[in-house]
């Protein structure tokens, strides 16, 4: 059976934001998952921190700085990876949200869409059945 539109919409989206990570860090995630629910894109980035930052979360000074550091660093690059999100879904972002854990190393990234993506994918593979 052929890869669903939502399922290569989300592995597109994996790829893309692991070649973009690569770029700005020079490192990408060890690990990408992305899902599309309702207006929402929400990425889960395993395995994101530096040798360095794993030494500095074994301290709370450390921790707080590698969250500081990380949020400077999104804040600074968050138009281009709407951009992104928009342009491989057809959407435009309303907001987006992250968060990292220093505890197991875990970058999650939210998009709000300005609608229903999940629905549309579902009316266009019901459409494309139709045919």
């Amino acid at each position: 059976m052929a890869q669903s539109l939502k399922a290569k919409m989300e592995a597109d989206i994996s790829e893309a934001y692991i070649k973009f990570q690569r770029e700005i860090l020079g490192r990408g995630p060890q690990e990408t998952k992305t899902y599309i629910m309702r207006d929402m894109v929400i990425l889960r980035l395993k395995g994101v921190l530096t040798h360095e930052e794993k030494t500095l979360v074994q301290s709370d000074k450390g921790k707080k700085l590698v969250k500081e550091m990380r949020q400077t660093i999104r804040e600074n690059f968050s138009a281009d990876t709407e951009a992104l999100i928009s342009q491989i879904t057809g959407c435009k972002v309303i907001a987006s949200h992250s968060d990292i854990s220093t505890k197991i190393g875990e970058f999650v990234e939210m998009f709000i869409l300005d609608r229903d993506l999940e629905k549309f994918i579902r009316d266009q593979e019901a459409t494309s059945l139709g045919d």
